[in-house]
């Protein structure tokens, strides 16, 4: 049988001693502690030399990987020098350790959708330690912060970028041992307690950690369960005092890169030798080749832990906001203000000379719990306009202040944006902004289109005017005025699937026809008629879709009939509160709003009840918990396919109509009851009086 001895700087306490395989070797594996006592494990070593047939040594600090430097600590350089001089190899898993770093973040970005780690908020105590680590996770994500010189010296300031680690230990890192700031920083407690406030809210800003494994507990002691609940830890050698620590202060996902092959948890220079003494080798003679074969044929994966509960997953949004009218005036300083009046006297000049204001956070969402046992978290927000400078901005300043909330969204760590709906001035915006963005852009208008056609059939079924045929096909005559452009063309097929009878305007005939025959083959029940001419019908429907502001001069709501619902999908909408209140036997509906599954939150600025939340904002909640991290609707190109693939991944992740928004908001119960009983007293009214002028004609 084989032993390999371990011999660690750590605690004695944590001593252990099992019998195991290892390539179909067996193999006696025991570990000693030498309770940080340097001489101590110096005699431990020439003790086992020769008796054991390979020595691991742990809880040593290990060269810097990165920098023009590479110090070694002197107990760590002493040690190496004994262990040179003695027959049994002894190794401290550099070799494989490095390798496992690395597998193990490419493993696990690929295993759980190849967009794990896609633009992580990373936070590092030790970029130095853990180069390896950071120099991978800069490929999939650039938000890497790292704490080194906070620790190392006092200097309270993050570095933000692998380049700046990168500079740090090439240029700074030596010359700073010289400069006694960290001294310092021990003497002044103003600067301390500076450089703790700016660590802590690291921490709570980023969604994975870093935590090394020498030093694991003087890092961890920084982090209270206010800064660590609900977070990913990315460490390695989590032995279960570790994880119990990390389980009482809230951590959600624990990541370690060292795989746990046998029955317990060993430190990596275990493994690596193990591996020498299966291989038959010295410690130098360890190939890539050799480590390839080991991690292949033992299945070394990283470890993934779930301390906090059941496996979860949370992905992360965000969504640009226009802000409440005149919210931004009340908020707005001297220069923002000099900027508002300036634009509306000289629009053009002044939007090259007084600086634009930088989008701001309105607010953070968090709470929202697919069925599909993933989350989503994000941020909504602002371009830091009113709605009135929105209107009088040339689209090219939009343009610039979208780029602006896309770069701040991906500081913050969103894996995907959405925009708000725009006016139809700036309906290249969406498009323009997915090609220059660095993180992937929707505009909502899928599901919007969805959602909207959603609500018009719930509200008919509300008003309950219309009878149901064939289950629950409507009975009842809809028209869609602009039906052959993208949104358009969509709300005919949503209808065709729950109406009898749609009725598709536009000026252009081919276009019609080629969409009749279309429409037809998908749904060849429903009865489809084509014209040109939309006032022809007005009198006739009882649905009517608004999809193109060349509606306007058609559609007369004075000429529909009572009881009839309208669906104003242009923005801005074609019916004013003013017009919409000359009827109030017809329903005006604007959007339906959507509830999100979870709980616990609501969005201030909204005029909706708890949990529920525009469509396009929806639309990229769904888009975040689905993992879909890609452009899927922009400007007003809006695909048949797409609003067929977001309406069932909302249905995957538990999303439901919750409301219908009118003019003037949410619509309760009672104002559709109020429709309805004034609908009926018209309708009967018409009745008798047709009824009347048939009878005089008689005569």
């Amino acid at each position: 049988m084989k032993r390999v001895v371990h011999i660690s700087l750590g605690a004695s306490r944590d001593d252990y001693e099992f019998q195991t395989s290892f390539l179909g070797h067996p193999f006696h594996i025991q570990r000693l502690g030498a309770d940080g006592d340097l001489e101590k494990a110096a005699d431990l070593l020439l003790k086992w030399n020769r008796r054991a047939d390979a020595i691991g040594l742990g809880s040593i600090k290990l060269p810097y990987t990165l920098g023009a430097v590479t110090a070694i600590e002197r107990e760590t350089e002493e040690l190496q020098k004994l262990a040179s001089q003695m027959h049994t190899p002894v190794t401290t898993g550099a070799a494989l350790r490095t390798v496992v770093h690395e597998w193990a973040i490419r493993h696990l970005q690929f295993k759980f959708g190849n967009n794990y780690f896609n633009n992580a908020r990373v936070l590092f105590f030790s970029g130095l330690e853990q180069a390896k680590l950071a120099q991978v996770l800069s490929e999939f994500t650039e938000n890497l912060f790292f704490a080194d010189p906070i620790l190392e010296h006092g200097i309270p300031r993050l570095l933000n970028s692998y380049r700046d680690l990168e500079l740090y230990a090439d240029k700074l890192h030596q010359a700073l041992e010289w400069i006694p700031g960290k001294q310092l920083s021990r003497m002044a407690q103003p600067l301390r307690n500076w450089n703790e406030r700016i660590l802590r809210g690291a921490i709570q800003r980023a969604s994975i950690v870093a935590i090394p494994y020498f030093g694991f507990y003087r890092y961890a002691e920084k982090c209270s369960r206010k800064e660590l609940e609900g977070k990913i830890i990315l460490t390695s050698t989590a032995y279960q005092d570790r994880v119990a620590l990390l389980a009482e202060r809230g951590v959600q996902t624990i990541i370690d890169t060292t795989p746990q092959i046998l029955e317990r948890v060993v430190s990596i220079s275990v493994l690596e030798a193990m591996a020498i003494v299966a291989l038959r080798k010295q410690t130098y003679q360890i190939t890539d080749d050799d480590l390839l074969e080991i991690i292949c044929e033992q299945r070394m994966e990283p470890r993934v832990l779930y301390p906090g509960g059941p496996p979860k997953r949370v992905n992360r949004f965000a969504f640009v906001m226009l802000p409440i009218p005149g919210a931004h005036d009340r908020k707005a300083g001297p220069l923002q203000l000099l900027a508002q009046t300036a634009q509306r006297a000289v629009p053009g000049p002044m939007e090259r000379i007084v600086p634009r204001s930088s989008p701001s956070v309105l607010a953070r969402v968090s709470g929202i719990h697919s069925p599909a046992g993933v989350e989503a978290e994000g941020w909504l927000l602002s371009l830091g306009l009113t709605r009135e400078e929105m209107k009088s901005r040339s689209p090219q300043f939009i343009e610039a202040q979208l780029v602006d909330a896309a770069r701040a969204a991906k500081r913050l760590g969103a894996q995907v944006m959405g925009i708000s709906l725009l006016t139809r001035e700036l309906g290249s915006a969406g498009v323009n902004l997915a090609k220059q963005a660095d993180l992937p852009v929707t505009t909502g208008n899928s599901y919007m289109a969805s959602t909207a056609l959603w609500a018009a059939a719930d509200a008919v079924r509300r008003l309950g005017l219309i009878p149901l045929k064939k289950g629950k096909i409507l009975k009842a005559k809809t028209m869609v005025v602009g039906a052959t452009g993208d949104v358009g063309s969509i709300c005919c097929r949503l209808l065709a699937k729950a109406f009898a009878e749609v009725t598709l305007v536009s000026r252009n005939i081919a276009k019609l026809l080629a969409l009749q025959e279309s429409i037809q083959q998908e749904s060849p029940a429903v009865r489809l008629r084509v014209s040109t001419r939309a006032d022809r019908h007005l009198a006739d429907m009882d649905v009517i879709v608004a999809a193109t502001a060349g509606a306007l001069g058609s559609l007369d709501i004075n000429k529909v009939k009572p009881g009839c619902v309208i669906t104003d999908l242009t923005r801005p909408m074609l019916f004013s509160p003013e017009e919409a209140a000359r009827r109030p036997d017809v329903l005006v509906i604007k959007s339906g709003e959507i509830r999100l599954p979870g709980s616990g939150f609501r969005i201030q600025g909204l005029d909706l009840p708890p949990n529920v939340v525009p469509a396009e904002l929806a639309e990229t909640i769904i888009l975040a918990l689905e993992g879909r991290f890609e452009v899927f609707t922009v400007g007003s190109e809006t695909r048949w396919e797409k609003v067929r693939e977001i309406y069932r991944l909302g249905l995957k992740h538990g999303m439901q109509l919750a409301a219908i928004s009118g003019v003037d908001g949410v619509l309760a119960d009672e104002d559709i009851a109020r429709v309805r009983k004034l609908a009926l007293r018209h309708r009967q009214k018409n009745s008798r009086a047709g009824k009347t002028t048939a009878g005089m004609k008689k005569r």
